[in-house]
């Protein structure tokens, strides 16, 4: 039998690092100035810079618009540290 795999949309529109947005948003952890925490349906995102702002949050269609000065954007798996009992911080900052 074969298995179907539900495929998940995730777009990153990054603009001369000063403005990005987002799609497949889950759920927006934590933001503030320097970093903004992201679930996405492919993973975790932390975009980290300066002077960052959340301008625009639609969890229903799953679209996040950040403005600011973008230094860095990391994908992390959630998976494999839930898998280990940890908690949510302890898999974030590991």
């Amino acid at each position: 039998m074969e298995e179907k795999t539900v495929s998940k949309t995730h777009k990153v529109l990054l603009q001369n690092r000063k403005s990005g947005s987002f799609s497949g948003i889950v759920d927006v952890l934590s933001f503030d100035v320097a970093e903004i925490l992201l679930e996405t349906e492919l993973g975790m995102l932390l975009i980290k810079g300066n002077d960052l702002h959340v301008n625009r949050l639609s969890l229903e269609k799953g679209e996040v618009d950040v403005e600011g000065r973008i230094d860095s954007i990391a994908y992390s798996e959630v998976n494999s540290y839930a898998k280990q009992g940890e908690s949510f911080l302890g898999r974030i900052f590991k």
